[in-house]
């Protein structure tokens, strides 16, 4: 079921969330459906960069439970939440960048990242902000869980963040341009940046995207 070349892809993916320093350590973890009702996630306290074959849990997503493998992450819980809820979606990743993490952190956060045409185009309009959860608890899954059942990324206070994808590509691409959204944020100042108007939002739906207005 789960075969080398599944391991290897895995593992390719973990360490280019890694090279673009989307995580520093052991800050972030990773899963992939690989089919049907099967997962696999980085093992609890591993390494992105470095991740290598004896990290890799195999997961059942319907049970939530470890059937091979080390122990998976403590966030596992809302990975494969992601993944029962999202069948349009095969890959979650957690992650703590640079500058959406200062964002998370922030006493006034932004209450739209729409500075770029690409955030509304590949991240989603709205970008939900939870509470501050303690790392591993239930709460934190069932928000993360709850926040990615309607969107492709989520904000958690003074913590990182997470997005959901179809492939990793698009989970990638999720997470480069929301850290892409939150340095120009950061770097701008607060009421010193420009966001997307609604119509230009449309605009990029209809054209771009060609998604038909309802």
């Amino acid at each position: 079921m789960i075969t080398k070349e599944h391991i290897e892809k895995f593992i390719e993916q973990a360490h280019r969330v890694g090279k673009e320093r989307l995580q520093l350590c052991s800050s972030g973890n990773l899963s992939w459906r690989v089919e049907g009702n099967i997962a696999l996630v980085s093992g609890t306290g591993s390494w992105l960069p470095r991740l290598a074959e004896e990290n890799i849990a195999v997961c059942n997503i319907a049970t939530g439970m470890p059937v091979n493998g080390p122990k998976p992450s403590m966030e596992s819980v809302f990975h494969l939440g992601v993944l029962r809820k999202r069948k349009d979606m095969n890959v979650v990743l957690h992650f703590q960048s640079e500058y959406a993490t200062i964002v998370s952190c922030m006493k006034n956060k932004p209450k739209n990242f729409n500075v770029v045409a690409e955030v509304p185009c590949y991240c989603g309009s709205e970008i939900p902000v939870i509470p501050y959860f303690r790392p591993g608890s239930k709460e934190l899954a069932d928000a993360v869980t709850e926040a990615l059942t309607d969107h492709d990324c989520v904000l958690m206070s003074k913590h990182g963040q997470a997005v959901c994808g179809k492939d990793f590509d698009d989970a990638y691409q999720k997470a480069v341009f929301f850290e892409l959204a939150c340095r120009i944020i950061v770097l701008a100042g607060e009421g010193n940046y420009l966001t997307l108007t609604d119509e230009e939002i449309h605009d990029l739906d209809v054209y771009i995207l060609g998604k038909v207005s309802k």
